[in-house]
């Protein structure tokens, strides 16, 4: 009883003392690669090497994709004294040397855990155990932490995910804070002050009408989103198999209109020319990193089409033309009224004092200038595409 009511009075102190979060951390949404999507529970530390290595060799290093996180099952059970255990099997090196490895890439390390008593997978939770854990993890020298929502029974999200926000704080060692409760209890409206980024839909699977769905759900919190706090509509499906060229160009596309962290989840040892092209198109990650940290907003929803904006910085802006339904859409697009558009008023107002004559259009799949004329053109979009645009100031 003595040692319980000890301990009540170790944390109570630490939450007192540590109640906040790393700052200055994933000022632009975080980039990188999870093995969940493609691996599930079949990992290993020769996988998650390879994939680090994959990071480097690719190219993807240069354009941005810095964390390798290895998702649920690396862990086994808890020793005596409470300590995680690693599946020495699959991870016989242990975490540290892993990280190592990775650090010495250039990139940077991430790791998975579960706010409830067990992860989604049935290993050790971090329930009761999170200030031990956190400092497991700093000396592993990690530096991202998804942390899931499974096995949780009635704990409150915001408490729960506090309590290891502070533990993670106590532990000394900066780690981007990636809280994976699925937007249960609205996380955009406590979020900023708990994590860096917050999942807010449950798991996206390979396929068109799970990715629309997302976004349906997503395009709402645009105002909730800013640097160092992120609406995460879940990881990357791109070059898994379950969607066209075409469906991954839009996920990828409305993922960087959306400010979304960009973690990719495919074989990076195994990727087509065209799965490539999408990662690392280097003009829709800009807008995906751009330092201003808007997330874009829908300016006219028609149902079927969408456009979309995303305001940027330098008094710049990108613009989504979505085609959802399963018919080539022919539309006119007015460039005039779209650099006008202000998602505070609405769109049929237009208050933002830019003109045209100021600005260049690039388009952002040719990776090219388009010649706009006086400022209204025609444009043919395929079934479940899109053309993404951007406004440069000349």
């Amino acid at each position: 009883m003595k040692k319980a009511i000890l301990n009540l009075v170790v944390v109570l102190f630490s939450l007192s003392h540590f109640a906040q979060k790393f700052e200055n951390l994933a000022k632009t949404p975080p980039m990188g690669w999870n093995s969940w999507n493609k691996y599930g529970c079949d990992v290993d530390e020769k996988l998650i090497m390879k994939m680090a290595d994959e990071i480097v060799n690719s190219g993807m290093q240069e354009v941005g994709y810095e964390y390798v996180v290895i998702d649920d099952c690396w862990q086994v059970g808890r020793s005596e004294d409470g300590e995680i255990i690693v599946d020495k099997e699959r991870f016989p090196s242990g975490m540290k040397k892993l990280a190592d490895y990775i650090h010495s890439k250039g990139l940077k390390f991430g790791i998975y855990s579960c706010a409830g008593t067990e992860t989604c997978q049935e290993r050790p939770g971090s329930r009761g155990y999170e200030f031990q854990d956190a400092r497991t993890y700093a000396r592993w020298e990690v530096d991202f932490l998804k942390h899931d929502w499974c096995n949780t029974s009635t704990q409150n999200a915001q408490a729960s995910y506090s309590i290891m926000r502070d533990a993670l704080f106590a532990a000394g060692r900066p780690i981007v804070f990636s809280i994976c409760e699925w937007g249960k209890s609205e996380p955009w409206e406590w979020g900023k002050d708990v994590g860096h980024l917050w999942r807010t839909t449950g798991d996206i699977r390979d396929s068109w009408e799970s990715m629309i769905s997302i976004v349906d759900k997503e395009k709402d919190l645009f105002k909730f989103a800013e640097p160092g706090s992120w609406n995460d509509p879940d990881m990357l499906e791109v070059g898994n198999g379950g969607m066209t060229t075409e469906e991954y160009k839009t996920h990828f596309s409305l993922w960087c209109m959306l400010a979304a962290p960009l973690m990719a989840g495919n074989d990076l040892s195994d990727m087509t020319k065209e799965t490539k092209e999408i990662l690392m198109n280097r003009d829709l990650i800009a807008i995906n990193q751009d330092v201003l940290g808007k997330q874009g907003f829908v300016y006219r929803d028609n149902g079927d089409y969408q456009i979309w904006i995303k305001q940027l910085d330098n008094k710049e802006k990108a613009v989504c033309l979505l085609n959802r339904s399963d018919e080539v859409k022919k539309v006119q697009v007015d460039f005039n009224l779209l650099l006008k558009a202000n998602s505070s008023i609405g769109w049929r107002t237009y208050i933002d004092p830019y003109e045209l004559k100021d600005y260049s259009v690039r388009d952002l799949w040719e990776h090219k200038s388009v010649n706009i004329g006086d400022g209204t053109i025609f444009l043919t979009i395929p079934p479940h595409a899109v053309k993404v645009f951007k406004f440069v100031r000349n």
